[in-house]
């Protein structure tokens, strides 16, 4: 497999990078951080008008067309420069479904986002295991009354529609465009400046056109489970390599015993162990999206492979550079800890290593017994 990106994919990365790493800027995050916003709505307009919030959508809604690869080069930017803005929320947990799977009607909502002018989101998660949906909606009149708790959605006050997976009566799985204002939102704990909420549906009521593509088949659940994780693995991506980065810069100029750290024997395999995360990382997740943009059976297989590496090595990769920045790796003002929180908050998303090496055990049985 060819892990080079295209020329188009590569300039929609440069682009990413050189936008975030002027308004990602530390001393930018800082000051973002006093704030207490949820996000920094001047980067966010800034994406906007760069063209990087409607890159990964369809070309029939005004987008770029650059599909799940594009997602996740735009993704690992952001997670490279911690920057502290909604693409994740917006892009994999409601564009991509919109834009596959909406109506004209709910396409529609694309434009403001790809404008910067609104946010979008998504709950991915529920109490218990990760990808299963609990939450149910019952035919009432000519819509649907929905019910169930969703765990951990972001930025669900700030969205202008949630999308809500749920199991119809006599029905599959759909996925529903619902109004904050619908429904209980109660913020919850977050290891990031994101705000994360618990999301209460308590008989909502929502009409007929809030069902995402009007039908409840699970099609429109799998795009939107698939793109979630696929999200979360190349933000997760980003971040590692962020913190390697910074970590390099340490360790090539710090000295101790009148030598600087990287010629250090000890010091030179823990860098190397985590290169090698990231790279194990970085190869899942590439050979995931690619799988997942051209619809491959093991799709699923390749992204709970990516997902596992993001919420076991890679954690413990980070864990690995606190260690060698000692002291100061420990400072929720050094610039380490943003990218330790980003990685620990990106695991607890996923459900975490064994969870996720339970899921790829279930995958492989399926397949075995098929």
């Amino acid at each position: 497999m060819d892990f080079n990106l295209d020329e188009t994919r590569r300039e929609l990365r440069d682009l990413a990078a050189g936008l975030l790493a002027r308004e990602a800027a530390r001393d930018r995050l800082a000051a973002f951080e006093r704030g207490g916003a949820p996000y920094d709505a001047a980067t966010w307009k800034a994406l906007a008008q760069a063209g990087l919030l409607g890159a990964v959508l369809p070309e029939t809604v005004g987008g770029a067309g650059l599909g799940p690869v594009g997602l996740a080069v735009v993704l690992r930017e952001a997670g490279a420069k911690v920057a502290p803005v909604p693409l994740y929320a917006s892009l994999a947990l409601a564009a991509v479904p919109i834009g596959r799977h909406g109506t004209a009607a709910q396409r529609a909502l694309l434009g403001p986002l790809s404008a910067g002018e609104t946010v979008l989101t998504g709950a991915y998660r529920e109490v218990g295991p990760v990808g299963e949906v609990t939450a149910t909606a019952r035919r009432d009149g000519g819509g649907f009354v929905l019910d169930g708790v969703k765990t951990f959605v972001p930025y669900a006050r700030e969205a202008s529609r949630i999308l809500i997976p749920a199991r119809v009566e006599d029905d599959g799985i759909g996925v529903f465009l619902v109004e904050p204002s619908a429904v209980t939102i109660t913020r919850q704990p977050s290891a990031t400046t994101e705000p994360l909420s618990r999301v209460a549906l308590d008989g909502a009521r929502v009409g007929p056109d809030a069902l995402l593509g009007g039908t409840a088949d699970g099609v429109t659940w799998d795009t939107l489970r698939r793109t979630a994780v696929a999200g979360a693995v190349a933000v997760a991506s980003g971040v590692i390599d962020g913190a390697l980065e910074l970590t390099r810069e340490y360790v090539g100029t710090r000295e101790q015993f009148d030598r600087v750290l990287a010629q250090f024997q000890a010091v030179t395999m823990q860098i190397g162990d985590v290169y090698i995360a990231k790279r194990a990382l970085d190869v899942a997740v590439w050979a995931g999206v690619w799988r997942l943009a051209e619809g491959a059976a093991d799709t699923d297989e390749v992204l709970a492979v990516a997902a596992y590496n993001a919420c076991g090595p890679v954690v413990e990769a980070l864990y690995t550079c606190q260690h060698l920045h000692g002291g100061i790796g420990l400072d929720v003002t050094y610039p380490l800890h943003r990218y330790f929180a980003w990685g620990r908050q990106c695991a607890h998303l996923l459900g975490g290593a064994d969870d996720r090496l339970d899921a790829l055990g279930d995958l492989l049985a399926q397949k075995g017994a098929a």
